[in-house]
């Protein structure tokens, strides 16, 4: 049997959002700083063992309803994507030791997003990434959706 598809009228839009959770270390430390302005301008998170998160990512995609499907984008699709592009190189990382991203990068929850955000890019079907948001803390939150992105 034919699925019945609805051709009349414009093409419906939607988003869809899909978090994850994921734990981490890391140390607030920028190489062109001194030690003494990293402490003062970080605080405790400029510990030299560093501090630990448990982060939560809500990753948001955007497009025209399939009409034969009723979907924007298969949910599967989206957890594979998160899991290869968050999961794999970050949970249960040291992000300035184990990521290499951050090697050179200060590891803030705005460079966070914005690594995530590279990741998906490269996953997920061209201009359906529309929101990468990472909460740090309950009370902390990043937004990133691609702006100055090159």
């Amino acid at each position: 049997m034919t699925p019945l598809v609805r051709n009349s009228g414009p093409p419906r839009l939607a988003r869809i959002s899909r978090c994850v959770s994921f734990s981490a270390s890391h140390r607030l430390h920028s190489k062109s700083l001194s030690d003494e302005e990293n402490r003062a301008l970080f605080g405790k998170c400029n510990n030299p063992n560093g501090h630990g998160h448990n982060y939560k990512v809500e990753v948001t995609v955007r497009g025209k309803i399939d009409p034969v499907t009723g979907m924007v984008m298969n949910l599967t699709d989206l957890k594979d994507y998160m899991e290869e592009a968050i999961m794999e190189p970050l949970d249960h990382k040291n992000l300035d030791k184990d990521v290499p991203y951050f090697m050179d990068t200060v590891s803030t929850t705005e460079n966070v997003a914005v690594f995530i955000w590279e990741n998906l890019q490269k996953r997920c079907p061209q201009g359906m990434l529309y929101k990468v948001k990472v909460y740090e803390t309950d009370k902390n939150a990043v937004v990133y959706k691609g702006e100055g992105a090159t």
